[in-house]
């Protein structure tokens, strides 16, 4: 065999090895108890922007918890005509929690999600605060997982992963999910169960409102992409730690065509690959399958083809694997997609070393080496 077949023989079953000690990982933070106390008053602050499907879902799941404490749901939106604006006030309207809405607001920074976080900060009335993303798919007992270990004054920050939920009906938007489920969750959870990852995912983060004030509240964050990177080694700075609660939020999927997938997905890679580029790297090890299809290509014949069914097998075991612990029924039209989602998501990790623009609610952004985003117009189709 040629070095390069060997090279991508031996990267193809390092991945596959890799593909099992995920779906390990994976299903140990799947069986792990959630924290159900204490509950903690806490303030839900809910950054919103389109009305895209599963936006009145999610909504309706966040005022439905199942929290012993007080606790309220803030909405923003930067533009009062903004379509996600009804879907909100109808929220409000039926919600057994209290509820509110801000309409516009001054722009702050770069990154308007974060903007409209810095307004529901000061809008909120309780001293947890409790910032999750719009497309989040809560179970009733979020809340509570989320909240409960800031009880613990060595605790400055909780967040969690988190699962895939298409919202579409559209193949893209089942393949976005996948991506969710097989590639990004297993290995998420194989980074914290190494002590590695060191995470702070962004659709869900809880703090005491004592300790974002510490950090100059969401203000310190405007103008980064990664805020919510930023924001948990800033509170790691002030010797605390950053807790992920084994609770799996759904993270709702809506992409209505390659494009826009494309699109969402590169982004989230770039924003990797520009904080942690030797993590980035070894990113390599996730995608078994296509260094042994490149190795079975530059030299055909039993050994490589071998490799191949090796890592297929690997990445078939972790796609049920995942599966059975998210407790999804077993369906064979899923896992074929299998082949098609692993191509996607290495050619997207392949295209995100090469540095470019990212597009982000409508807007095209350029990035700065430290992660500092500056308008730079906008792009030709909506970005996710």
């Amino acid at each position: 065999m040629t070095f390069l077949a060997v090279l991508f023989a031996i990267l193809a079953l390092a991945g596959a090895g890799q593909a099992l000690a995920a779906r390990h990982a994976l299903r140990r933070l799947a069986a792990s108890s959630l924290p159900a106390a204490p509950a903690l008053p806490a303030s839900v602050l809910k950054p919103l922007h389109g009305a895209e499907p599963g936006l009145e879902e999610g909504l309706r799941a966040s005022f439905g918890q199942r929290h012993a404490a007080p606790f309220e749901v803030l909405m923003a939106v930067a533009d009062p005509a903004d379509p996600a604006r009804p879907v909100a006030e109808a929220a409000i309207a039926t919600g057994p929690a209290p509820g509110r809405l801000l309409a516009g607001g001054a722009v702050l920074g770069a990154n308007r999600k974060v903007s409209q976080l810095a307004h529901l900060e000061a809008a909120a009335a309780h001293p947890v605060l409790v910032a999750a993303d719009s497309d989040m798919l809560c179970p009733p007992e979020w809340l509570t997982a989320v909240s409960a270990p800031l009880a613990d004054p060595s605790v400055g920050l909780v967040t969690c992963l988190y699962r895939g939920e298409a919202r579409r009906d559209s193949a893209w938007a089942r393949l976005a999910a996948l991506g969710i489920d097989w590639h990004f969750l297993p290995n998420a959870a194989l980074g914290e169960a190494l002590g590695k990852a060191q995470g702070c995912y962004g659709a869900t983060v809880a703090l005491r409102r004592e300790t974002l004030e510490r950090l100059g509240g969401f203000r310190a964050f405007l103008d980064l992409l990664a805020d919510d990177h930023a924001l948990g080694a800033a509170v790691r700075k002030l010797g605390l730690r950053v807790v992920v609660s084994p609770v799996l939020p759904g993270h709702a999927m809506t992409e209505a065509s390659l494009a826009e997938l494309w699109r969402h997905e590169l982004r989230w890679a770039r924003t990797v690959r520009l904080l942690n580029p030797a993590g980035y790297a070894g990113l390599a090890f996730t995608h078994p399958l296509p260094w042994a299809l490149l190795a079975l290509a530059l030299a055909p014949g039993a050994p490589t083809a071998a490799v191949l069914a090796v890592a297929l097998a690997a990445r078939l075991a972790l796609a049920v694997g995942v599966d059975r612990a998210l407790e999804r029924p077993p369906c064979i039209r899923r896992l074929a997609s299998l082949p098609i989602r692993d191509l996607l998501s290495a050619a997207i990790w392949a295209t995100a070393w090469a540095t470019g623009r990212v597009d982000w609610q409508g807007r095209r952004y350029a990035l700065s080496a430290k992660g500092r985003m500056t308008e730079a117009g906008s792009p030709r189709h909506r970005g996710s």
